[in-house]
């Protein structure tokens, strides 16, 4: 047979070279993976830490402004009022007290959209006997009206024209002078609130060492109308009531945040 020549076998300390230099190859690739995450990390904190450092500094104010004006709508509070023995009675000498009332306000010159019923009632009487008991001895009946005069000079002479023409009836619960078309005077006592909050805010941030910055925030209150002319139930016992209607007052507050720099 012929002479076949041995097979060569690898060398053990060649194999292990080999698989030393895979293992640190693949190592370093999973080092070079991992390290951009591991580095990355710690600054994730870094924002957060800027941004709480960089917010502003801020003042919080509160401002008031007010406006006047002269009334140009009066609003009257009337009524009739009668009592008598039974409902029936009572009701009907309501009823022509009242038609004789709303006859005689748009004779003045007031219109149906500016007369509004308020309130309508009828209720018993009551009358305690000398036994200490409560006894109906009758029944009242009632009804008040809201009534616009545009006109305000001749306010007087509207209550003067219900008395009249209601007698012993007739009821005037009050007058209430108003303007017809508030917004323009609520803009000016706006602006005036927000000149107030401005000029308390521009205060601060001297008085601090800083600077007023933008405006973060702005809210406005209710307005308000203090006594704005509303007057007693009175008589009108007179032709013509002599009213005095003052000025119309206006009232706005706002809350505004500013940044100071």
């Amino acid at each position: 047979m012929p002479h076949r020549p041995a097979p060569v076998l690898p060398n053990r300390g060649a194999r292990a070279a080999r698989l030393l230099t895979a293992t640190a190859v693949l190592g370093g690739i999973l080092l070079a993976t991992a390290a951009p995450a591991s580095a990355a990390a710690p600054e994730r904190s870094v924002p957060r830490a800027a941004a709480r450092a960089e917010a502003p500094a801020t003042v919080t104010v509160t401002g008031s402004g007010s406006a006047t004006a002269a009334p140009d709508l009066a609003i009257l509070s009337v009524g009739v009022e009668v009592t008598k023995p039974t409902a029936k009675e009572a009701m009907a000498a309501q009823n022509t007290a009242a038609e004789a009332l709303l006859a005689v306000l748009r004779k003045e010159g007031v219109e149906d959209r500016d007369i509004r019923t308020d309130s309508l009632s009828l209720n018993p009487v009551y009358t305690q006997t000398t036994g200490g008991e409560s006894k109906v001895t009758g029944y009242q009946a009632s009804q008040t009206f809201s009534v616009k005069v545009r006109d305000i000079d001749r306010a007087g002479q509207v209550i003067g024209a219900v008395n009249g023409a209601t007698g012993d009836a007739g009821r005037v619960n009050g007058v209430v002078f108003d303007v017809a078309d508030p917004k323009e005077l609520r803009a000016k006592a706006r602006e005036a609130a927000y000149k107030d909050a401005y000029d308390k805010a521009s205060q601060h941030a001297r008085l601090s060492g800083h600077r007023l910055g933008r405006l973060v925030s702005l809210s406005e209150g209710d307005s308000l109308r203090p006594g704005h002319g509303a007057l007693p139930s009175m008589p009108a016992d007179e032709p013509s009531v002599p009213l005095a209607p003052g000025e119309i007052e206006e009232q706005v507050t706002v809350s505004a945040v500013f940044e100071l720099i």
